[in-house]
């Protein structure tokens, strides 16, 4: 028998642990080392031609909805279509063309969201014309795009495995199968078609109804309830693409404030009292006059509580992404000052901007904002203008650029960064002063500027992120970029100039209640309360606890605070896009076809809901310009001369019956693939 090894003994050989296996290094489609064509003349007029056709698509959606939808995927889908059909074309020339062409989304947004606010701002409306929006929008989305070329070897390479950028991605995965393009592309071709032609048959010749109601009269047990759908296929569209989940939160905070608060303000407020508001707010005797009850109602006190509702939902959204907030902005920071040190590989696919091209570039665009004579602000006071803009823009296009990492760009929550800056901006203006009305469009530039920055950085990230997978070169896709925003905002100003004015019987259609605009008027409101100390507290502070009444129930606070803010009429079409696809997913669900909810970004649903939001947004341009320049013409095409009116019920049954068609096409488009088809004809 062996003795036992004392503690003395050398322990027994052991082979040391295995080396663990370093990670592959990514390697994206298409390999560093290649030459492969790029931004060439095709790509840069292709993307030019949907900048132009999507910006101004967007704003008229922003004006309408109050939100816009991503155009990444759907301009790559139609990328690979056309140039299947007029010549060749790479993967990396597909990319930049939808690089080129999603600037007009995101700038539209940013400038919808904040600039229309300078018509309901004391001198802010000799600001509101072309020249000034086009400036201000070309401002920021440059600034979006120039503050990210230092972040991109941050949140797109280091965090690669880590921020998911969806739509960056799934457009990668649009490209990469680029192959199946034409099928892809005929699915978003037929909703377009579709869109179109219900538009011109319903708004046009005046076939049917455009926004049947459910109305109850003053002296009614319940009354002045309003429950009005504005049945288009954009909403339709919309409401499919954001989801049964959203889409029943947005349409809940309408039920709230239409079918709930206004009825019971009716009950309990006077008419005397009512008016008298109505007064004090600036309305007019005139104005009231020509306006049913409801709406004064909501004039009056509706607006001011859904502006304290997103103005809380925002404060939360930001509270819940500070600690994104805060190790964003130290990892950007500490990049930013290894700055060239750690540039030591120069492979295509690492080729950004030289540091000297962006912040010349920055300098040059806060002195734009500092020296125009043309734009709110005088020298020297505009210098603080500027550094907050830098300020303010930066921290925010890295705060944008890291959520949308995670969450998507459909989902940044750019209103509450520019809540955020707003309030900022104003409590500084107050501290030194700048408290008179003439300081009330200054602030807003400066939130207009970061809001448009934040909006485009966002979108450039998932354009970025795109580029990283395929293989792009990041310094052609910046300058691909940047010409995307000189393109989109040429056509962006006109449009909302042009939409302003297209409304028959308002000074200005945007705050009506067929262009509610419901972000700027959200702005304009905390500047002007804040900088005159007259914020009608009480309706905001309803506002703010209705939202957190609603984060507390489990709903999404600042989708159901935007519903609360827009007309019903708006939000519940939205509704039965949600509720499309909620049957849609469970029908595939049953066939076993997948979990519900998880259609892909690609899935044939969608890109036919895409196809109908681009269609109906481009027939609501077209129309616009048909009122705002042939009226006479579009009174002799409207061939059905508001016959429904005469039937009562009978015409709200016939414009229900024909939005229900609509919904069942998208259905069965939707349906499609998991029967085994591909795209069915309109």
């Amino acid at each position: 028998m062996s003795a036992p090894p004392s503690s003395s003994d050398p322990p027994p050989f052991q082979p040391a642990p295995p080396a663990p296996p370093q990670p592959t290094p990514f390697q994206p489609h298409v390999p560093p080392d290649a030459q492969v064509a790029e931004l060439t003349v095709q790509a840069v007029l292709l993307g030019a031609v949907f900048a132009v056709i999507f910006g101004a698509a967007s704003v008229y959606l922003a004006l309408r909805a109050g939100l816009t939808v991503s155009a990444s995927i759907p301009i790559a889908v139609l990328s690979i279509a056309v140039f299947k059909r007029v010549g060749h074309s790479t993967i990396l020339e597909n990319n930049m063309v939808q690089t080129i062409g999603s600037a007009g989304e995101s700038i539209a947004s940013g400038v919808v969201f904040t600039l229309p606010a300078l018509l309901f701002l004391s001198g802010g409306e000799r600001y509101f014309q072309y020249l000034q929006i086009m400036v201000l929008a070309a401002v920021g989305g440059a600034l979006g795009v120039l503050m990210m070329v230092p972040l991109r070897r941050s949140l797109i390479v280091k965090e690669h495995a880590n921020l998911p950028y969806p739509e960056g991605t799934a457009c990668a995965d649009v490209l990469i199968v680029g192959e199946k393009g034409g099928s892809l592309a005929r699915r978003v071709f037929a909703g377009v078609y579709v869109a179109i032609a219900y538009k011109v048959l319903m708004s046009v010749l005046g076939l049917w109804k455009d926004v049947p109601a459910f109305r109850t009269g003053s002296t009614s047990a319940f009354p002045n309830a309003v429950l009005d759908l504005e049945i288009t296929p954009e909403y339709l569209g919309v409401g499919y693409i954001i989801g049964p989940r959203i889409a029943a939160e947005m349409f809940s905070g309408g039920v709230m404030s239409w079918l709930v608060l206004i009825p019971l303000i009716s009950l309990f407020v006077p008419e005397a009292r009512r008016i008298e508001d109505l007064h004090a707010l600036g309305f007019s005797d005139a104005w009231i006059a020509h306006h049913q009850v409801p709406e004064q109602i909501y004039r009056a006190y509706i607006r001011y509580i859904g502006a304290g509702a997103v103005a809380c939902a925002g404060v939360m959204t930001l509270i819940r992404s500070l600690p994104t907030i805060v190790g964003s902005f130290r990892d950007s920071v500490r990049d930013l000052r290894a700055g060239s040190a750690g540039a030591a590989s120069r492979q295509r696919t690492e080729r950004d901007l030289p540091l000297t091209v962006v912040v010349g570039g920055a300098l040059a665009m806060v002195a734009i904002v500092a020296l125009l004579p043309n734009l709110p602000g005088a020298f020297p006071g505009s210098l603080l203008t500027g550094l907050l803009v830098v300020v303010f823009g930066f921290f925010f296009v890295t705060v944008s650029s890291r959520i949308v990492g995670v969450i998507g760009t459909s989902s940044n929550p750019v209103s509450g960064m520019t809540i955020a800056t707003l309030m900022a901006t104003c409590l500084i203006f107050v501290a030194i002063g700048w408290t008179g009305d003439a300081y009330q469009p200054i602030a807003l530039m400066v939130g207009g500027i970061v809001c448009i920055a934040a909006a485009n950085a966002g979108a450039t990230s998932q354009d970025l992120k795109t580029g990283y997978l395929v293989g792009a070169t990041p310094v052609r896709q910046q300058i691909g970029l940047l010409i995307g925003v000189v393109v989109s905002v040429v056509v962006i100003g006109g449009a909302v100039l042009l939409l302003d004015k297209s409304v028959p019987g308002e000074l200005h259609g945007i705050g009506s209640a067929r262009m509610p605009a419901p972000q700027g008027t959200l702005m304009a409101t905390i500047i002007r309360g804040m900088l005159a100390r007259k914020l009608p507290w009480g309706p905001v502070f309803v506002g703010v606890f209705a939202a957190f009444t609603a984060q507390l129930a489990g709903a999404n606070a600042l989708s159901w605070a935007v519903g609360a803010y827009l007309p019903v009429s708006t939000t519940a079409p939205i509704w039965v896009g949600g509720l499309v696809r909620a049957l849609a997913d469970h029908r595939r669900a049953r066939k076993g076809e997948g979990p519900p909810g998880q259609e892909s970004e690609v899935g044939p649903g969608m890109l036919y809901a895409t196809g109908l939001v681009a269609g109906g947004s481009l027939a609501g341009i077209a129309i616009a310009l048909l009122v705002g320049f042939g009226g006479s013409v579009a009174d002799a095409l409207n061939i059905g001369r508001n016959y429904y009116d005469e039937l009562g019920l009978g015409g709200d049954l016939i414009a229900f019956a024909m939005f229900a068609l609509l919904s069942a096409t998208l259905l069965r488009h939707a349906l499609a693939r998991s029967e085994g088809g591909d795209a069915p004809p309109p």
